[in-house]
């Protein structure tokens, strides 16, 4: 999607509004309808339509945002509030902005306020209290809409070849089953992370309560449960159910031996006693044989006498 023209149509827009270093929202409207801006609409494109108002909104949060002159910047406010109010779409599309540029817009209402322009930091509490934004916590307006989409597009994909090759590398189940989710999943960064964005909103959202109405985003700085908490509960469930099956199946953890190589090698142990065993007793018998044969003639006698005096006593009855 190409939004060259759109965006310069814009940068004229603003352009107009600064040459005379203009500062109210009803000059901006005054430039607005001369240049019969909102015609802006009618080459529109028929799909990608959310990306085509994030597209535009972006490029006027840059201005809104930028460390240029107060009219720059009041110009890409103005410009951000006429292109949602003017929008054809229903429901109107919300305009996303980041926790940096929340903050920045802070910036601006601070400025307007010294140098006493009234309308806008009344233009900046309407919007808050109409709910028109959608907060995150990337910034997009440095490049376009679509082109971020296309990076995280390509870092997913990445993440998928990566997990692709990790699991069919080596087809060996036993690398799954010894797997540590914890450190595949790099949890302890995941916590930092998700702990510091919400700090962070917390923050932003504390700081802007000093100047504007902000109850109606309160609900995106309450307490509730952070991803990196729930990636942790995940990776402590795993464990729990690996050890379960350790439990089930006779899976040494240690050495990744299963159950038949365990019996397998509880055979061979026997087998190599039953070994020793036998030698032990063929030792042990070739000793008494041995000790038989040297008895064996004064055995022989004493059994003949006995056998004689046995006939004879038989004779005698």
């Amino acid at each position: 999607m190409d939004l060259k023209s759109f965006k310069l149509d814009i940068n004229e827009l603003i352009s107009e509004f600064t040459e005379n270093n203009l500062t109210t929202l009803a000059d901006m409207k005054r430039v607005w309808l001369s240049r019969k801006f909102s015609f802006i609409f009618e080459a529109s494109p028929s799909t990608n339509l959310a990306i085509f108002m994030q597209s535009l909104y972006a490029h006027s949060i840059g201005y809104m945002v930028s460390t240029a002159s107060l009219s720059h910047r009041l110009g890409g406010l103005y410009c951000l509030y006429c292109l949602h109010e003017v929008q054809p779409f229903k429901p109107p599309f919300k305009i996303y902005l980041s926790l940096g540029e929340l903050k920045r817009l802070r910036n601006l209402v601070i400025d307007v306020k010294e140098k006493g322009i009234k309308v806008a930091s009344a233009l900046v509490k309407q919007m808050l209290e109409r709910n028109v934004f959608l907060f995150g916590f990337v910034d997009i307006h440095d490049g376009s809409v679509t082109k971020r989409v296309n990076e995280l597009t390509d870092i997913q994909n990445a993440r998928v070849q990566v997990a692709h090759k990790k699991l069919f590398s080596n087809t060996r189940i036993e690398n799954f089953i010894h797997m540590d989710l914890g450190m595949e999943l790099d949890v302890d960064v995941l916590k930092k992370m998700s702990t510091d964005y919400a700090v962070a909103k917390e923050l932003a959202i504390k700081e802007a309560s000093e100047l504007v109405d902000v109850q109606n985003i309160k609900h995106i700085a309450e307490n509730k449960k952070l991803i990196g908490e729930v990636v942790e509960k995940t990776a402590q469930d795993w464990n729990t159910q690996k050890e379960s099956f350790y439990q089930q199946t006779g899976l040494n953890q240690a050495a990744g031996e299963g159950p038949q190589l365990s019996k397998d090698k509880e055979n061979f142990e026997q087998q190599r006693d039953d070994v020793n065993f036998e030698q032990e007793g063929n030792e042990h018998f070739g000793q008494e044989k041995d000790g038989e044969n040297i008895e064996q003639p004064e055995d022989d006698e004493k059994f003949g006498d006995e056998l004689e005096q046995q006939m004879l006593s038989g004779e005698e009855l």
